[in-house]
């Protein structure tokens, strides 16, 4: 229907019936991402009928950064990893975590260039991650907030995206066994942590 009533007034003079077609346009687009991201909210439970396993999170960590070279490149971000990051138990759903924490890192960056670094270290029994940037930051008061369903800090026109991304990566690593945060203050950069235990031979 929205195809019909574009072609309808493609070519005219109608500014009016443009932008409603665009609006449109744009509401389409983004309800088709939030039904993606839903489904894939849901498959995060589907996947705990799924054993965990040994992996190589270094392998995940760059599979992730691969998928976000375009990003990367566009917005000239400097994004560096321990090499090799930890065994940990955990699944192909890891690399849904780097991918949205480091993306999220290059969306909500500052004036300055991106400077974003993926680390762990040893915590007991678990691995603890950090995911560090330099970007825009924001108030601990919403510290909790960021990982809840259809919760975001800024407006759609302003940042594109569902308010969904954390909560999938929070549900991921609470399947793991582990749990996730962050730290941050406005204009100072952010910092996302989260723990998974690690290998039995570690």
């Amino acid at each position: 229907m929205i195809e019909l009533f574009a072609k309808r007034y493609e070519g005219t003079t109608d500014q009016e019936a443009a932008e409603l077609v665009e609006l449109i346009r744009s509401g389409i687009h983004r309800m088709g991402r939030l039904i993606t991201d839903l489904l894939e909210y849901s498959f995060v439970s589907e996947g705990a009928r799924h054993p965990l396993a040994p992996v190589e999170s270094s392998d995940w960590a760059k599979w992730a950064l691969a998928n976000l070279q375009a990003q990367i490149e566009e917005s000239n971000a400097s994004v560096t990893i321990d090499d090799p990051l930890p065994c940990v138990f955990a699944d192909d759903q890891l690399a849904r975590v780097f991918q949205n924490l480091v993306g999220n890192a290059i969306k909500y960056r500052s004036e300055e260039r991106p400077q974003i670094h993926v680390s762990a270290k040893r915590a007991g029994d678990d691995w603890l991650f950090s995911v560090r940037d330099n970007g825009i930051g924001f108030d601990m008061n919403y510290a909790d907030k960021i990982f809840g369903v259809f919760q975001r800090l800024h407006t759609a026109e302003r940042y594109e995206g569902t308010g969904i991304g954390l909560a999938i990566c929070k549900k991921i690593i609470e399947r793991y066994g582990g749990r996730m945060w962050a730290e941050s203050a406005p204009g100072q950069g952010s910092t996302f942590y989260f723990t998974i235990p690690a290998c039995l031979d570690e």
